[in-house]
């Protein structure tokens, strides 16, 4: 654990680590105060394309959270920079939220469910069978399917939900073509994290809630690790896996030495 509190930098997935929808989760707030006050480099990523950073700074907001939206980086955020850097000026047909559109549109990529360059799928809303048909055509007409994230599923304060792998998976099979994902464990997405953060690696820690995603990213990227089992996780389900933690702890809470 002393470890983990010398770290520098702290890369801290959001949806089962700090809140189950729009429920804040025991330990939450001490573990923000004390990053803060221990002037820790920190920085919420999110494989959730839906919300904008400044709608997840209201959103902890109204859970009684004041944090500076400069500490959220989403997938949505990732996915916009990653075409705009293959394909500057390019096009994509979009299903997903408000957050994935808006990322788009601030990255100079124009929205078109004509002829697409791209077709990018998150979560959200907007997903329904008529958008599922338009993608399949676009892609078989040459759009490349790009997915915000590879997560299968997500936890909500009802359960568990289908998130943006199970999402594309009827776009995949329709069409036989295979989606590439930024977010989460792609290092794409860490690497900018780091850079964000302005730590190396060696000095940083990634706590998540997912073996798949989160551990992954943390052990590919060098990070420590730290999982929590307040999200989709369970203590059976590590030994699943091969690899793991190096810590297992049952939330952010614990991290705060008690006082």
């Amino acid at each position: 654990m002393e470890e983990l509190r010398n770290k520098k930098g702290f890369i801290c997935d959001m949806d089962g680590v700090i809140y189950h929808g729009n429920r804040l989760l025991p330990g939450v707030k001490e573990f923000v105060e004390w990053l803060y006050r221990e002037k820790k480099h920190f920085l919420f990523l999110t494989n959730s394309s839906d919300r904008s950073p400044e709608e997840l700074q209201q959103k902890l907001k109204r859970m009684g959270l004041e944090v500076d939206a400069s500490h959220f980086y989403t997938s949505a955020l990732a996915t916009a920079k990653f075409i705009s850097s293959q394909a500057p000026g390019c096009s994509a047909y979009v299903i997903g939220g408000a957050g994935l559109i808006m990322a788009l549109h601030d990255a100079g990529i124009t929205m078109n469910d004509v002829d697409p360059d791209y077709v990018v799928i998150g979560e959200g809303n907007s997903y329904n069978y008529e958008n599922i048909l338009k993608a399949v055509r676009l892609v078989n007409k040459g759009a490349k399917l790009i997915g915000t994230n590879s997560d299968l599923t997500g936890p909500t304060e009802d359960g568990i939900v289908p998130a943006c792998r199970a999402m594309i998976a009827p776009i995949e099979m329709a069409s036989g073509k295979t989606a590439y994902f930024v977010g989460k464990p792609n290092p794409l997405m860490m690497r900018t994290g780091l850079r964000i953060l302005g730590v190396h690696s060696a000095e940083a820690v990634m706590i998540g809630d997912r073996m798949d995603t989160d551990m992954v990213a943390g052990i590919e990227t060098g990070l420590d690790t730290v999982l929590v089992l307040s999200g989709v996780t369970s203590k059976e389900d590590i030994n699943k896996f091969p690899y793991r933690p190096r810590l297992v702890l049952s939330g952010v809470g614990d991290i705060p030495p008690a006082k």
